[in-house]
């Protein structure tokens, strides 16, 4: 099948399971699951109920981002942490997996800057705040559906990508303010 073909397959099938009555993470999960390879059991997708509204409707990182991170995790994620000859050779390559240039958390930070970028927050309080007396009422449903959307094709966008390449962006917002430079990994891990 045609990249093109299985975004949009991803992207359509997390969409749908919204209306099935999956939470926002585990529609976004549940459709990488059943449209990619990834070598893991379909049972995964249960890491991702407790992420819905914001990890159990606390409201914090919108479930839809969680559901993303986990969906491209499952293909771009590590497995074991790098060999090495000793304890810190081990964690200055880990170190310069997680933060260097091509690194892991530039692929994995894409996720929430994008949504930020649309909607304007990340978390789901603030993403639904006009529904916070209304919940579960139509409108909010219909918004957190697009939302869904947008981080699934997003995923499933990373996901179908060459990961050196899309690991080689540079950095959005970030809790350590990482620009598009090289990082001195030496004093990390």
């Amino acid at each position: 099948m045609e990249t093109d073909q299985k975004i949009i397959e991803i992207k359509d099938r997390a969409r749908k399971n919204f209306s099935k009555g999956y939470n926002c993470a585990e529609c976004v999960l549940e459709a990488v699951l059943a449209c990619v390879d990834t070598g893991l059991p379909k049972e995964i997708q249960k890491v991702a109920t407790g992420f819905g509204g914001g990890v159990g409707l606390y409201g914090d990182t919108c479930g839809a981002i969680t559901g993303a991170v986990l969906a491209v995790g499952t293909v771009h994620g590590r497995s074991h942490l790098p060999e090495g000859e000793d304890r810190k050779d081990i964690a200055k390559k880990s170190s310069k997996e997680l933060y260097g240039n091509p690194g892991l958390y530039r692929l994995f930070n894409q996720i929430p800057n994008m949504i930020k970028q649309k909607y304007g927050n990340t978390l789901c309080k603030d993403i639904c705040e006009q529904w916070k007396d209304q919940w579960l009422c139509r409108e909010h449903a219909l918004h957190c559906r697009e939302i869904i959307t947008d981080a699934a094709q997003f995923a499933a966008t990373l996901i179908c990508s060459k990961k050196e390449d899309i690991a080689s962006k540079p950095f959005g917002d970030n809790v350590e303010n990482l620009k598009d430079k090289e990082i001195d990994c030496s004093s990390k891990g």
